[in-house]
């Protein structure tokens, strides 16, 4: 659905200096009627990126292609043409004060000159669809966070757009507030079949709603997959950040061990883990532990220690051993340290 190819985007620097590059050499793809995130700090390339996708911003190189139209190539009509089958919503809804709700909704498509009886249609037929009846003749100062951020979903859905890109969508909200909106923006996707892209800092929000995930780090895709894929591999930079682990304790004489389980066939639960340790003779205690629920499956993530059953110090080959079980068990393990 979406295709980005070698995506580079390089601005003037302000002193006359080497180009600044927001973006270098971003591959992407992005899934028909999948929820992608896209994660990094500030500074990462997020913004730009989402720039590119919408045609703000021309590429410097590459290609930003949108259900086999490249957007990079577009310019005037064809690309007012091409913008209108992609909504935005943003993290502050920016409505217009001096209207309702049902104008707000209905702004874009005065914009396309839409005829008046379809923009009241589709209007009615949003407001209804993100759960605003009875709040449609309210302006925004009358509306809770929640409310304005359900028009701005309307808004960006007026035009019957194929793809939905949300920035920073709930990060204005309360915890409350924001799984209502999540669960709004994955009921529509079910519901309209739309792709929804949705660039974040909060990896509870791709936890709750994202099927792939990508990490951008300095204008690069650092790592990209399925939520699955990427929760499951400890030796990525996105594990850590999905299924985070609570500090373990310190001053521990033994081998610390991190163990990810949640693709294994054999391993369901910490305690197998130690199970399969008592089969080398050894003692492996846990530590620290992480259970998070990952695209309906549950992932976990365990430290453990791990050390011979008279309390000294485990040999090399009795840890390699025991790694290679767990290994064989499809559990992803790490030493931490000795």
């Amino acid at each position: 659905m979406i295709v980005l190819e070698q995506l580079t985007k390089r601005f003037p620097a302000p002193d006359g200096g080497d180009p600044v590059t927001a973006l270098d050499g971003v591959d992407l793809h992005v899934r028909r009627g999948s929820i992608h995130g896209i994660v990094g700090r500030s500074g990462a390339g997020k913004s730009t990126l989402i720039r590119c996708l919408t045609g703000l911003e021309r590429p410097t190189s590459g290609r930003v292609e949108i259900d086999g139209v490249d957007i990079a190539r577009l310019d005037g009509a064809a690309l007012r043409q091409a913008r209108r089958r992609i909504g935005m919503v943003f993290q502050h809804a920016n409505l217009l004060d001096s209207r309702t709700a049902a104008q707000n909704i209905a702004h874009p498509l005065e914009i396309a000159k839409a005829d008046p009886a379809h923009r009241r249609q589709r209007v009615a037929e949003l407001v209804d669809l993100v759960g605003l009846t009875g709040r449609e003749h309210n302006h925004p100062a009358q509306l809770s966070g929640g409310q304005i951020q359900r028009v701005g979903i309307a808004r960006g859905l007026a035009a019957e757009p194929q793809v939905l890109l949300c920035d920073e969508p709930t990060s204005a909200l309360d915890p409350s507030t924001t799984r209502q909106i999540l669960d709004l923006i994955r009921d529509l996707r079910d519901r309209l079949g739309i792709t929804v892209v949705i660039i974040t800092h909060e990896m509870s929000v791709v936890r709750e709603i994202c099927d792939d995930v990508t990490l951008l780090v300095d204008g690069r895709v650092a790592q990209s997959g399925s939520l699955l894929e990427a929760a499951s591999d400890p030796t990525k930079p996105l594990a850590a950040e999905l299924i985070p682990l609570p500090p373990a304790p310190t001053g521990i004489d033994a081998v610390a061990v991190d163990c990810d389980y949640g693709r294994s066939t054999r391993v369901h639960s910490a305690q197998d883990i130690v199970d399969i340790a008592g089969t080398y003779d050894a003692e492996a205690t846990i530590v620290a532990g992480t259970i998070e629920t990952i695209s309906g499956v549950q992932v976990g993530r365990v430290q453990i220690t791990l050390r011979n059953r008279d309390h000294t110090a485990i040999s090399r080959p009795g840890l390699e051993r025991f790694l290679d079980e767990l290994r064989e068990a499809d559990v992803v393990a790490t030493e931490v340290t000795r």
